[in-house]
């Protein structure tokens, strides 16, 4: 069944792993996830062509950046291979971005095996804006001043005349930065999980009429969840956890990974059987592959008057080099990581009924508990999930009045924090304060609390008076 092709706009939101760093990778264990408030959007919009003229060719722009088009043909590939998108040239060079290519290649499989398309041409084209909130990106100081819709006439970006009254709204939520998108300091708030689902779903939405797929139905946002983890599975070329894409699809959750062999049946976009097998693996439906993976969205919430804030602090990490380490200490040694993690399990969980029963007395000692064994954990591996200078400053801020306590998030290392505090405007002002003072202090990186908050919501549609100057 076809539709008219009519603009959406889809968001999904990033994630923080507050506790289950390491654990939610082994399907014993669960992690403790939350959504948030900072989300990457995408509109879908038709690409109108005169009468007669067909072009089969799918434009994504990530108007906020330098030279940030890419712009794909797409056609049939032969013995069930699903639709196949290459890349064009935009520009004077061709630069890739695997996690784009990779999902329109399998949702416009996808998209074609669910409404019984035949030939690719009836996949009619398609302009694709990707705008992603602020938090999501450290901003030079001199970013501030620029931040506006883009005013350039050239046919690459909206011209001015298209800003209206919306214009300062939208400007303080989407920043333009001065380097091209491979040039921008992420924050590590799950940008490519987001990107997929919401790309995904802005494709689901555009092309699918709503009896056959529908964001506000359990089945499609299964649908979504299930085809967004299989894409961003293929363009990260591994099989993680799949927690940063449950947390674009359902929001706040604890979470059980799915089982990794769910998607070794299938074999790379374009080849023989693909569109095939992907329909079955995506619905559930294939032999051997079957769905296991654990939501539960009731499990989590936060006390009234608390939120969750993130702090960026001005290191990095290299994540993967620390997951393969902890994980050759828990091969090495299996009897004392599994009691490790499971008493880490069970204090995990111990939180995660301290915020949902509404315990605000007890989150700082359930919060001190969870990172004795992160600690532990980081000891016994030899790696660094929660280094010497984040227990200095984690520690301190407990100090500060109306902090209840904060972790590393995630695999941990030195560039975020996640906080458990009092939802007010005294708070903040402290924070930043004791912030201020501990980023000048000899021997202290930077660290300075983001905008962005804990929230429970997921994948959702979006009204496109959001996306003001931004769109052609």
């Amino acid at each position: 069944m076809t539709r008219q092709n009519h603009t959406v706009a889809v968001s999904a939101p990033g994630k923080v792993l507050l506790a289950g760093g390491y654990l939610v990778l082994d399907r014993a264990y669960t992690g403790l996830v939350f959504g948030l408030s900072a989300r990457i959007n995408v509109i879908a919009q038709q690409i109108p062509t005169s009468a007669g003229v067909h072009l089969n060719e799918i434009v994504v722009e990530s108007p906020q950046f330098l030279e940030a088009q890419w712009r794909y043909g797409y056609h049939q590939a032969d013995q069930d291979g699903g639709i196949k998108v290459t890349q064009l040239q935009a520009g004077s060079r061709i630069v890739a971005n695997p996690f784009v290519e990779t999902t329109l290649n399998y949702a416009l499989t996808y998209i074609a095996r669910a409404a019984h398309y035949k030939p690719s041409h009836t996949i009619k084209a398609c302009r694709l804006t990707i705008l992603a909130d602020n938090d999501y990106y450290s901003q030079p100081a001199s970013t501030a001043s620029s931040i506006s819709p883009p005013e350039s006439s050239s046919s690459d970006t909206p011209p001015a005349s298209s800003i209206n009254a919306n214009h300062a709204i939208n400007a303080s939520r989407f920043a333009r930065f001065p380097t091209t998108l491979g040039g921008a300091n992420k924050t590590g708030l799950g940008s490519s999980a987001a990107l997929v689902t919401a790309l995904t779903a802005a494709l689901l939405t555009h092309y699918l009429d709503p009896t056959i797929f529908s964001l506000k139905s359990e089945s499609g946002k299964q649908i979504l969840h299930n085809l967004a983890q299989a894409a961003h599975c293929a363009a990260q070329g591994k099989v993680g956890s799949g927690f940063d894409v449950a947390a674009a699809v359902y929001g706040s959750s604890t979470y059980r990974r799915f089982s990794p062999g769910i998607l070794a049946i299938l074999p790379e976009a374009g080849a023989p059987k693909f569109a095939t097998l992907l329909e079955k693996v995506v619905n559930g439906v294939e032999e051997g592959a079957k769905w296991d993976t654990e939501v539960l969205k009731d499990a989590v919430s936060l006390p009234a008057g608390v939120a969750m804030r993130m702090c960026d602090v001005d290191c990095g990490s290299q994540t993967v080099g620390m997951v393969k380490q902890v994980l050759a200490w828990k091969a090495k040694d299996p009897e004392e990581s599994k009691a490790i993690w499971d008493e880490l399990q069970r204090r995990n969980e111990e939180l995660a009924k301290v915020l949902k029963e509404g315990r605000k007395q007890d989150i700082k000692e359930a919060v001190r508990k969870v990172r004795e064994y992160v600690r532990l954990m980081g000891t016994k591996s030899g790696v660094p999930i929660e280094p010497d200078s984040q227990t200095e400053l984690l520690d301190a801020l407990e100090g500060v009045d109306g902090v209840y306590g904060g972790v590393v998030p995630g695999a941990g290392g030195y560039d975020a924090a996640a906080l458990l505090v009092e939802d007010n405007d005294e708070t903040m002002e402290r924070l930043r304060e004791f912030l201020s003072q501990w980023s000048k202090q000899e021997g202290h990186g930077r660290v300075s609390l983001m905008g962005v908050k804990g929230e429970m919501e997921g994948v959702r549609s979006e009204e496109l008076e959001s996306y003001s100057g931004w769109l052609r």
